[in-house]
């Protein structure tokens, strides 16, 4: 008998990816904080890097994010039953980005110019994992 897509194994695995991504992300924008207040611009005071951090999180997210994701994508194209592999990467988008803006309209941060960086963000991440699966899945066909 086939394995089905849908059991809560699969998208617990699933979220659990794009946790990760998730968490490779904000890491991302940590170590170019760090880079950028100790070796870029070094000896402001702590506010100055602050208000930088959110102009730049952002363009962090959307930089770091797409490799993130392509990989992300890969790697669950990659796995056992790759006629899911499609769908499992849109799984892994869609709980990324679920968490994802939780988290912004949590923090009040979704004015009208973030919404823009946002959608940005959002939109590479979904092509980036659906190449990321496509790929792995011609890969494994080749």
């Amino acid at each position: 008998m086939g394995e089905t897509f849908i059991s809560i194994r699969r998208i617990a695995w699933l979220v659990a990816v794009a946790v990760i991504v998730l968490i490779a992300n904000v890491t991302a924008s940590v170590a170019y904080m760090v880079i950028y207040s100790y070796l870029i611009n070094p000896g402001h005071e702590p506010q100055y890097y602050n208000d930088h951090i959110q102009i730049a999180a952002p363009y962090c997210s959307i930089v770091a994010g797409m490799p993130l994701m392509f990989l992300a994508g890969w790697w669950v194209g990659r796995w056992r039953n790759s006629q899911f592999a499609v769908k499992s990467a849109l799984v892994v988008w869609l709980s990324y980005a679920a968490i994802d803006l939780t988290i912004i309209v949590l923090a009040g941060g979704l004015t009208s110019t973030f919404s823009v960086l946002v959608a940005v963000s959002l939109a590479t991440k979904l092509a980036a994992v659906y190449f990321g699966a496509s790929f792995a899945l011609h890969s494994r066909t080749a």
